[in-house]
Formats: structure tokens, C-alpha cells, sequence
């Protein structure tokens, strides 16, 4: 006989991509809401079918309202490997816990206006190619909400008025945003904000917006287009003309041009969450500025750039400045949600960096090549920041263990080339 479904039990039907981020997503958003994750599944995997217990549907609707991972939500009546035990465990399911009488419901059936929605979902796998005859698990339930995934069609990259080389993909903007736990009246900042991608999702789960970044025409939306077949940006082609295109602009707090690696803020806690995407130096330079000293002879003292001296800005520098800004300027419990690149055959995660004042919460890999990926990394800061000058002696032990990260660029092209050369290498047949 199967057991019943206890009260409190969801079933949750995930999308099957961005796997790694489903569970970091939906633990977030349990936290957010006032829930918090509990499941009789040891593991998840690649699994769309998620069993859960949340603590009442209202908990359950308001996750839906924001995950971009999951598509539908349903109060699990029963389930089983074979139509006998899911009648099995019906049966066994409250009575007084059912929207309607015991099955088999009586009355008429509404198509039009229903109240409520009931439907079986069978599981035959992950195999395209080799589908039993049979359901690997049967489900049936009361279907209480959708997700968000039509967010990623609404505000595709495609649909934007300003966009630039590196604007982040819609889903994994929004995903950004519920790792952050990003809510309404939140403080959002991007130290790196480039075309904005990252405020614009943050600013449609109701929070206030603002960011930095070195670039002057980006900033300002001048200069050339990223655009195809477009040479040059348009009048209003910038960060507040894209909130205003999805009626958000209210939450636009400002943009500035301003070099990460010397913060001008005031020492305090400003920001809810931080939530960014350093350059890399592949698509778009890592730069920094410096003294005049720096500048080689017969370089122009002002570029186009608007940047009057332009260093290399390495990437361990990029994130010991980062996790001492983020500890610093959130407010306790505050997130950093932030993309670390790295070369896939050296990859350990004592690579990643760390603070004494954030805490690891999730580290999800996405592939960019077959020998690199980039790692979203989610940080909660749980101490609160002394001065800067008591950790600025942590960076070689503590905060940043590992400097490879500075040669990612070159091993990244390396990886290019050696393809490239095995692919133009004539045949010995």
C-alpha cells in the first residue's frame, strides 16, 4: 500500500535547464518568504519532478511569483510507481484536506472558469532515446500556480532598447536576483554595470537601482552601437531608457562613472545586495585607472574612453577589491551574488575567494568552452566590517589563496588556438 501524501506537501515541476542554480534558486526564495527547504529527496540531479513541504500555500504562491527555474506548482495528492499505487495512495489522503468531496468528484466540470485545476503528470525519465513502457512515478495534484518563465521572453536581450557586447542573459539576470534574495524596497547595487542587464531584473522584483562603471560611453550611452547594422547609439540608447521601456524607471536611483578599485562611498552600510558581473578581459577589458606617472610617453592624457590614465586591472585584484567593498557596504544578511571565471582543468573550489565577514552560501558552474566556465557565486555577509586597512593584509593567505585567476585570459585564448590548430591540421590518412 502507498503512503499518503502528508499535508503540506508540493509537488514543484522544474525547467530542464541552468540545473545547477535550480536548488540555490528555490532555497533563496523558501528563505525569502518565510519558508524554509525540507524535502524527503536526498538528491534532485537532473530531475524535474520535486517533491517538497512548504509551510501553506501561501508560502508556495509567493515562490512562484519570482523563480524563473520552476514552471508549475502543485498540492500533491498522491503519487506512485504504478496507477494501483497512486489510487492506493488517493485513498489514503485527507478527506477534510481536500478542496473537494473524496474522488471521484461529482458535479459539473467548468472548462471556462474552473476553481480549481487538477491534473496527472507522469515521469518516464531523461532518455529521449530509451522511454519505458511505463511511468517511473505517477502524480496527481491540485495545481496552484506558474512560475515566472516568461520573463526570459519579455525582457530577452533581443527585445532591449541598449544592450552592449557583454548585457547578460535574461533567465540568468532574474536567477541573479532570487540567489540575491533581491526583494520590494531593496538597495540593488552593480559595481560593473555596463548596459545594466542586472539592475533591470533587480528593479522588476521592486527594487531601487544604481551602479557604477568605468566606461564613459557606456555610462552615458554614446559612441559606437553593439547593435548589428547599427554604427552608431542612439539619443537615448542608456541604462534608464531600458527601466523605462518596462515601465521601472521609478526605481532608477543614478549611474556613475567611477573606477572599482577606489570605491568614493562614505564608510557605512548602503546596499541590500550587490549583484555584478566583472569583466573577464575577453569581450570587454578589465581596466582601472592610475597616476599620471603611469602614463607611457606619447600616450593621449584623455582617450576616447574618458579614462585619463587606463591600467590593467587583474583579476585577483578585481575580487579582493570586490569582497571587501560587498563586506563593507551590505547591510547584515545582505547577499553578492557574482560571476568568477576559471579554467576548468585546474578548477578546485579552494579557488574561490572568501572574506571572514561573507559566508558561502552557493557556487553553481556554467560551461563556456571545453576547458572554461564561469561559477555564480553567492556570499551573505554575516560579520560586520571593521576598517579596510585590517584586511588588506589577507590577501595572499586568506581572501585569495589562489592568483591564477589572472592568467584566465591567456588560457582561455589557448584553448582557442590549440582548436583552431587541431582543426587546420591536415590529414595523415
Amino acid at each position: 500500500m502507498a503512503p499518503a501524501c502528508p499535508v503540506g506537501r508540493y509537488l514543484l515541476l522544474m525547467a530542464q535547464e541552468h540545473l545547477e542554480f535550480r536548488l540555490p534558486e528555490i532555497k533563496s526564495l523558501l528563505s525569502l518568504f518565510g519558508g524554509q527547504f525540507t524535502s524527503s529527496q536526498e538528491t534532485y540531479g537532473k530531475s524535474p519532478f520535486w517533491i517538497l513541504t512548504i509551510p501553506s500555500e501561501d508560502i508556495a504562491r509567493n515562490l512562484m511569483k519570482r523563480t524563473v527555474c520552476a514552471k508549475s506548482i502543485f498540492e500533491l495528492w498522491g503519487h506512485g510507481k504504478s496507477p494501483e499505487e497512486l489510487y492506493s495512495s488517493l485513498r489514503n489522503y485527507p478527506v477534510e484536506n481536500m478542496a473537494l468531496e473524496f474522488l471521484p468528484f461529482e458535479g459539473k466540470v467548468n472548462l471556462k472558469k474552473p476553481q480549481h485545476i487538477f491534473s496527472i503528470l507522469e515521469d518516464y525519465g531523461l532518455d529521449p532515446n530509451c522511454i519505458p513502457e511505463n511511468p517511473n512515478n505517477i502524480y496527481f495534484g491540485r495545481w496552484i500556480a506558474d512560475g515566472q518563465r516568461e520573463l526570459i521572453e519579455s525582457y530577452s536581450v533581443k527585445r532591449r532598447h541598449f544592450i552592449g557586447n557583454t548585457s547578460m542573459d535574461a533567465g540568468l539576470s532574474f536567477i541573479m536576483s532570487n540567489h540575491g534574495k533581491v526583494k520590494e524596497n531593496d538597495i540593488v547595487f552593480d559595481p560593473f554595470v555596463g548596459t545594466g542587464g542586472l539592475l533591470l531584473a533587480s528593479a522588476r522584483f521592486g527594487a531601487y537601482v544604481c551602479g557604477t562603471d568605468i566606461d564613459y560611453n557606456t555610462v552615458h550611452g554614446v559612441g559606437k552601437a553593439s547593435r548589428k547594422n547599427q554604427k552608431w547609439r542612439g539619443p537615448d540608447e542608456n541604462i534608464r531608457a531600458n527601466l523605462r521601456q518596462y515601465g521601472l524607471e521609478k526605481y532608477y536611483l543614478d549611474i556613475l562613472v567611477s573606477d572599482a578599485s577606489k570605491p568614493s562611498w562614505r564608510k557605512g552600510a548602503y546596499f541590500d545586495a550587490i549583484i555584478t558581473d566583472p569583466p573577464y578581459g575577453i569581450r570587454e577589458s578589465s581596466r582601472r585607472t592610475g597616476s599620471q606617472k603611469d602614463t607611457p610617453k606619447g600616450t593621449e592624457k584623455c582617450p576616447e574612453s574618458h579614462v585619463p590614465v587606463s591600467l590593467n586591472y587583474h583579476l585577483s585584484d578585481m575580487f579582493f577589491d570586490l569582497l571587501n567593498f560587498a563586506a563593507e557596504t551590505l547591510v547584515l544578511g545582505g547577499r553578492l551574488v557574482y560571476w568568477l571565471p576559471v579554467y576548468t582543468p585546474e578548477y578546485t573550489e579552494e579557488m574561490v575567494p572568501r572574506h571572514p565577514c561573507l559566508e558561502l552560501i552557493s557556487n553553481c558552474e556554467q560551461k563556456l568552452s571545453s576547458h572554461t566556465s564561469r561559477r555564480l557565486i553567492t556570499m551573505e555577509k554575516v560579520k560586520t566590517f571593521e576598517n579596510r586597512d585590517q584586511y588588506s593584509h589577507l590577501l595572499s593567505d586568506q581572501i585569495l589563496p589562489y592568483q591564477g585567476h589572472n592568467s584566465f585570459r591567456e588560457k582561455y585564448f589557448s584553448g582557442v588556438t590549440k582548436r583552431i590548430a587541431k582543426e587546420e591540421k591536415p590529414s595523415q590518412e
